[in-house]
């Protein structure tokens, strides 16, 4: 896949959205650039990853290709407790890195506190629940049905599929971190006033 690619596949889950997003096991960045793109000028990504030289990389082409976007590296197991400090997100992208991890709804549960309601998360991943040496624990948009209702996200919906030589299909999901319910004195409040 070339970068227009990447751009298609994220498009409609990135769309709407606002600028600060987290990436979890950005390598090289191949979708922190198409992430990158789609947000345009005055976006904030923070990428996370294992490999600190991989970040590297990411950080002379993201400085190249688009600087006027804001990005943070942190060199980290993303399947741990990460220090982000207080920042709130309005994206997680996780994109061909959650198929390493045997729990993936676990790492996702643990960053809900990092978004804002109404946040959205991002799912890129290989359509199968059967992994190989190179990918280890994928997971079927069916199985990402499941975990996000389980998790409390909503509006789990299939934004792009490409066909891969790897397992069959590469699907990207986009959920939503729920809005609070009102609060009942809000809506005593609106009611009141019409």
């Amino acid at each position: 896949m070339e970068h227009p690619d990447h751009v298609r596949l994220i498009q409609e889950g990135v769309e709407g959205v606002g600028r600060r997003w987290l990436e979890l096991g950005a390598g090289a960045g191949a979708f922190t650039l198409a992430l990158a793109d789609l947000l345009g000028p005055g976006a904030e990504i923070v990428a996370v990853d294992r490999d600190a030289g991989d970040l590297a990389r990411l950080a002379e082409t993201m400085a190249r290709r688009f600087p006027a976007a804001g990005l943070r590296t942190v060199s980290a197991d993303f399947d741990r407790r990460m220090d982000l400090g207080d920042l709130e997100f309005d994206g997680l992208l996780a994109a061909n890195s959650l198929h390493f991890v045997r729990d993936p709804a676990s790492v996702i549960g643990r960053l809900h506190d990092s978004l804002r309601p109404g946040a959205r998360i991002l799912i890129v991943e290989y359509d199968s629940d059967d992994g190989n040496p190179w990918v280890p624990y994928p997971f079927s948009f069916q199985t990402w049905l499941r975990d996000a209702e389980q998790l409390g996200l909503v509006d789990t919906r299939l934004v792009g599929r490409v066909s891969s030589r790897v397992l069959g299909a590469i699907y990207a999901a986009a959920s939503e971190v729920p809005e609070p319910p009102p609060d009942a004195s809000d809506q005593a409040t609106s009611i009141g006033s019409s």
